[in-house]
């Protein structure tokens, strides 16, 4: 399971809209290794005013890397993100996690492309 959802939000679902901020809250909540390397990166790219800050450092465990995982292949995750710290998310194998200002869309297109995925391989990544 991707989220521990509490009571109160599932039925907040179950009658309509989610709130964003809950919705945040119970991302933060249940995936607490993901949310602490997006919200590092988010404070590392404001403080140096770069276009993007990246995580190149392995996840400590594999459950760590699961929740790098389903944070950043969920649509709605990676959206209610990008909306809470006003950023632009993209993720490369399983631990690279960068952050873009939302202007830098030509960084954040060059990291993106199939050249940079296949630049960032490397041989202990296979299984990853």
């Amino acid at each position: 399971m991707s989220l521990t959802v509490p009571n109160d939000l599932l039925d907040q679902a179950r009658a309509g809209e989610v709130d964003d901020a809950a919705f945040v809250a119970c991302v933060r909540d249940s995936l607490p290794y993901a949310w602490s390397v997006i919200s590092e990166l988010v404070q590392q790219r404001g403080e140096s005013g770069a276009e993007f800050a990246d995580n190149q450092v392995p996840p400590p465990s594999e459950e760590a890397r699961g929740q790098l995982l389903r944070c950043l292949a969920s649509d709605s995750m990676r959206g209610a993100l990008e909306r809470h710290f006003g950023v632009r998310l993209a993720f490369q194998n399983c631990h690279r996690v960068a952050v873009f200002d939302p202007s830098a869309e030509k960084a954040h297109a060059e990291f993106v492309t199939p050249r940079a995925q296949i630049l960032n391989q490397k041989p202990e990544l296979v299984d990853c």
